[in-house]
């Protein structure tokens, strides 16, 4: 086939080379998330999400995006079997109709992980979705996700989610708390 006059042949065209990496995997074994709340007594209410998955996908330009689940069913408060029954039920988390809390952030720079700062994204939380931030903090390692834990939380208003009953026992302030490890490649 031949190309127009003045556009040069196919093979003349510079090649473009699009390189797919794979995501970044959370270490579900050594990764911890969880959630934090205060009574209007100042007791802190610590929970775990035991289940739950992330990815942190590497773009194009170098810049990484993370990707967050945490299933409300398996939402446990360590030690206290009837709190954790109050933050599964309808009141707070609200298991049974909404078993995925999600957070996908906007596109940032892996050097924020070293660095410490903020990563901008998106939570869906009882079906409601509000833009929240993560605040990350500086690593304490030259690898963090691998030799040290990346640290991260973010706090949000539960009444913005539909979470507003016990508003006389606890605070309206839930954190959300990321201790991350990633998963190592498979070595060839």
């Amino acid at each position: 086939m031949l190309a127009p006059p003045g556009v040069p042949p196919p093979a003349a065209l510079p090649t473009v080379q699009v390189v797919q990496h794979a995501p970044l995997l959370l270490d579900k074994h050594q990764s911890r998330l969880g959630f934090e709340v205060r009574t209007r007594l100042g007791q802190r209410i610590e929970g775990n999400f035991p289940q739950f998955e992330g990815r942190i996908e590497i773009l194009s330009d170098g810049r990484h995006q993370v990707h967050l689940k945490m299933y409300t069913r398996s939402v446990e408060i360590p030690g206290k079997p009837r709190y954790t029954s109050w933050m599964r039920g309808e009141d707070f988390f609200d298991a049974g109709r909404y078993p995925v809390v999600e957070f996908d952030s906007l596109p940032y720079p892996p050097q924020q992980v070293e660095q410490g700062g903020s990563i901008e994204g998106r939570l869906v939380l009882r079906g409601i979705s509000h833009p929240e931030t993560l605040k990350v903090e500086k690593a304490d390692c030259a690898r963090p996700g691998y030799d040290c834990d990346v640290v991260s939380r973010g706090t949000v208003l539960r009444g913005r989610y539909g979470m507003d009953n016990w508003q006389l026992a606890l605070s309206d302030r839930v954190t959300f708390v990321l201790r991350a490890r990633l998963s190592e490649a498979p070595k060839p």
